[in-house]
């Protein structure tokens, strides 16, 4: 959802050649693959295929490979999307070979060092060369860090560039993966960071959330792989997804990017620890209420419709009980959520370049030479 946005405006403007690697740190199929079909990107260039491990051994794994491809291909800029593994590695080996890097989604901060997002967030943006900030909070952070300002570009949110960009198809999805609720009037749930569903107190609350939820109205959860393999860990589910006997709660597998999102803008509230999805939802103008004790997108709260309840699970039925009965939510947006964030972006990396479109326009003419010679002497 950040990289097709991108990809597309480069791919779009003279002078540049986007080649996407795709690490594999997300390798379920309904976790990865879907999406690139989805927003009808390409296959990846190159495909890493890393698939899961602690994180010493993803981060390791990514970096070792990402460097191969970087000495093979030598690209001109790395950059590098939000805060997951890949993030730190793949920005860690283009410093290392000094190659700048640009990371889009910088400054965000929850404050919060137990989060391996956090110490993979703030490394990515010390070796940035450029940061693309989604909200003015995030400037903040990095100025207070000692960023200089000319690395700092606020340029907005570019997951709403896809959001965005297919909203207005959301009715001609093929709902037949989905639960048959009636819009406005069921909970969306999702959890998967490891503080709430690695620990077996934490996972247990989350249940008796559900459960209470499921009391108020129909309640669909679609089940990241990792909540699945923890409630069958701690014997709160089997194999077969069965966890509490309610006619209520619809239980699915992971979602395609285009159906979770109808999901998210037909339910009456949503119940995550999703930090894109406080983000979507704003956007959307659905109520949201995220069962974390902090948030890296403060402006989801002050110009949003998102808010920190924690993992108290009385709280969030209460909440939500409101919510169902409230029609009308405020509808906020955050300045530059309005899904050009892309072509600022491509803007900046012009301006990085120092090009101008004759310049543009030829180094793409000395780039598609030198691809041909490159493919011919490959074969």
């Amino acid at each position: 959802m950040k990289l097709a946005p991108l990809y597309n405006e480069l791919k779009n403007r003279d002078g540049y050649q986007p080649l996407v690697v795709h690490t594999g740190q997300h390798y379920d199929r309904q976790m990865s693959d879907i999406f690139f079909d989805q927003l009808g990107l390409p296959k990846p260039d190159i495909h890493l295929g890393i698939g899961s491990g602690t994180h010493g051994l993803q981060t390791g794994k990514i970096l070792m490979e990402i460097e191969r491809v970087l000495f093979e291909e030598k690209p001109d800029m790395v950059v590098v999307f939000g805060d997951v593994n890949s993030t730190l590695a793949a920005a860690l080996a283009a410093v290392k070979l000094e190659i700048p890097v640009a990371h889009v989604e910088a400054g965000l901060r929850s404050n919060d060092w137990s989060m391996p997002e956090e110490i993979n967030r703030i490394v990515a943006d010390r070796l940035s060369t450029l940061l693309f900030t989604t909200c003015e909070d995030a400037n903040v952070n990095l100025m207070r860090e000692g960023a200089e300002e000319n690395r700092v570009h606020f340029v907005g949110n570019i997951m709403i560039d896809s959001l965005s960009n297919y909203i207005s198809t959301l009715d001609n999805v093929d709902n037949s993966s989905l639960p048959d609720v009636k819009k406005g009037k069921y909970i969306l749930v999702t959890m998967h960071r490891p503080g709430n569903v690695d620990n077996e107190e934490n996972l247990k609350k989350t249940v008796q959330m559900l459960d209470g939820l499921t009391d108020l109205a129909p309640v669909v959860f679609p089940v990241h792989p990792r909540t699945r393999k923890k409630l069958i860990e701690f014997e709160l589910a089997d194999s077969n997804n069965n966890l509490l006997e309610k006619e209520n709660l619809h239980l699915t597998e992971p979602l395609g990017y285009l159906e979770f999102i109808r999901l998210e803008r037909d339910a009456a509230v949503v119940v995550t620890d999703s930090g894109g999805v406080q983000e979507e939802t704003t956007f959307l103008g659905v109520p949201c209420l995220t069962v974390r004790p902090n948030t890296e997108r403060p402006v989801t709260i002050t110009d949003g419709t998102n808010e920190l309840v924690g993992l108290d699970p009385e709280r969030v039925i209460r909440l939500a009980e409101i919510h169902l009965s409230t029609s009308v939510t405020e509808k906020k947006c955050p300045l530059l959520w309005d899904g050009r964030t892309a072509g600022r972006i491509a803007d900046v990396l012009d301006r990085f370049f120092d090009m101008t479109p004759e310049e543009r326009t030829e180094k793409q003419s000395i780039s598609t030479e030198k691809s041909s010679e490159q493919k011919l002497i490959r074969s």
